[in-house]
């Protein structure tokens, strides 16, 4: 297992933004065009791109979809996309259009049974977005907060067949306050399955701190805000994953 990093595309009205703690009214604007931020990634060595639909997760519908495709069909980069996923119909759109992975979110809490069949029938194309705070899930573009651990869904999605989970701890995401690595190392050795850390990511030393725990399987992070910011490049961070 190689460490990855991600750099993130959050795309709202189909620019690129970025919302601190997931706040749709505290965004900032960094693109117009996700395809060429995409691309700008890729051409800096980045072996995955992680995309979001901020307006599909709020509105529950694919919105964003075409930047996502034709970052997927014309870059040698593989893409990941969460947000506004609802049906198998919106899974097979992004994976028979050359998405490699599509990301659950909500409805892993809100459909947990419908979502354990979609891990059966798509497998590894497939990863599961938990978002926490306060260490409880958070669905719909974070505007809600159930009563359900972060662990304890994920130990149960990965009997299901769950293989890469995505942790978000909103309360660093956005705020380049560096990651809550403890939660991230929590859930991989709970599940015995890969978790990628979101949120927070601010140094190349956050980078080497959550790598740290790679043997527990914690196999990447995705880096948004800090390279939008000039905290560190897509270049440097990709070389700090590789020591």
């Amino acid at each position: 297992m190689s460490f990855t990093i991600y750099p993130a595309i959050d795309m709202r009205g189909g620019k690129c933004v970025r919302l601190k703690q997931g706040d749709y009214s505290q965004e900032t604007v960094y693109g117009d065009s996700p395809f060429d931020m995409a691309k700008s990634f890729a051409e800096d060595g980045a072996e995955w791109i992680h995309m979001v639909d901020l307006d599909g997760a709020k509105d529950g519908r694919r919105i964003n979809d075409r930047f996502v495709i034709e970052a997927a069909q014309k870059l040698g980069a593989k893409v990941q996309i969460g947000g506004g996923i609802r049906s198998e119909e919106d899974i097979l759109h992004y994976l028979d259009n050359g998405v490699d992975r599509v990301i659950i979110g909500s409805l892993a809490v809100s459909e947990t049974e419908l979502v354990k069949q979609w891990l059966r029938k798509f497998g590894s194309r497939m990863a599961i977005g938990l978002d926490a705070k306060d260490g409880f899930v958070a669905t719909h573009g974070w505007l809600e907060t159930s009563s359900l651990r972060a662990v304890d869904l994920g130990k149960e999605l990965a009997d299901a067949g769950a293989e890469t989970f995505i942790f978000t701890d909103i309360a660093t995401d956005g705020m380049l306050s560096g990651p809550n690595i403890q939660a991230v190392a929590e859930l991989a050795l709970a599940t015995g399955k890969r978790v990628i850390a979101s949120g927070g990511v601010s140094s190349l030393e956050d980078i080497r701190e959550i790598k740290r725990h790679e043997q527990a399987g914690v196999s990447g992070a995705i880096v948004g805000k800090a390279i939008y910011t000039g905290q560190f490049t897509v270049r440097e961070a990709l070389k700090e994953a590789g020591r």
